[in-house]
């Protein structure tokens, strides 16, 4: 399995705190099994993170991992908060896409909103060879407010990655409903941990997995690994025609 959205480098964000917690994750992480992750540290206007830290922050990890034998590879990444000067910044060799150098990256929006500008940016980093990946998009309370947001989003072509936790309901009923209609409307290509510890914010890819393969059979969970693998590789991915979300208006006198 490949998680290709996780904070797992020590020190740098709001995931691990020290080497210790780093060791703790990426043995939660070959127990849930996990073989390759992405790490991906927030890049916005609290956490800093700007390519050369984080190319050295994953040389440490990778100590780590040579050092406790674990069978797992953790390659460069990077969460990046939209932000107009992204593509400057993306030329000026400070921001990484996923696993170091290919097409794809990782974009998340502020959750209260979704940016007016968003659909401008995103067109013009597809311009460039740049693939974006709206991360937790059923987290955002724009898009919670109307999913079509999301639709219009994917129909563009950009792409999308949901929470294993959304998946499994830790962040609460509405935003698994959420993400099942995500889900079944086909406005999602990944599903990855955002995992930023082993208690609050813990992997739950299997769990999120065996839900979907329940759910959706084999193939759609199957599709979500699939897909991951081919971020990895810098290959090209497959993808079904997004439907709209159906939105029940309510009328009457108040």
């Amino acid at each position: 399995m490949i998680d290709i959205h996780c904070h797992i480098l020590p020190g740098i964000d709001d995931g691990a705190k020290t080497a210790t917690d780093t060791l703790t994750m990426l043995k939660s992480a070959v127990d849930e099994g996990i073989t390759v992750i992405t790490a991906t540290p927030h890049h916005n206007p609290e956490y800093h993170n700007e390519a050369p830290l984080i190319l050295d922050k994953v040389k440490e990890v990778q100590k780590i991992i040579e050092e406790n034998q674990l069978p797992i590879q953790v390659l460069p990444g990077q969460e990046v908060r939209i932000y107009g000067e992204l593509l400057t910044d993306f030329s000026d060799q400070k921001l990484l896409t996923c696993a170091g150098n290919t097409a794809y990256m990782l974009v998340e929006f502020p959750t209260n909103h979704v940016p007016r500008y968003a659909g401008e940016l995103f067109y013009n980093m597809r311009l460039q060879g740049i693939q974006p990946i709206l991360v937790h998009p059923e987290r955002n309370s724009g898009i919670i407010e109307n999913p079509n947001i999301l639709f219009e989003f994917i129909k563009q072509g950009v792409l999308s990655q949901i929470t294993a936790s959304s998946v499994t309901g830790h962040f609460g009923k509405k935003i698994q409903k959420l993400t099942f209609q995500i889900i079944e409307h086909q406005l999602t290509h990944f599903v990855a941990s955002d995992a930023h510890n082993v208690t609050s914010r813990a992997f739950k890819m299997r769990e999120a997995f065996d839900i979907i393969e329940e759910k959706y059979g084999l193939s759609k969970a199957q599709s979500f690994k699939d897909n991951a693998a081919s971020v990895i590789f810098n290959e090209a991915i497959y993808l079904e025609d997004p439907i709209p979300i159906k939105i029940k208006k309510f009328w009457g006198l108040f």
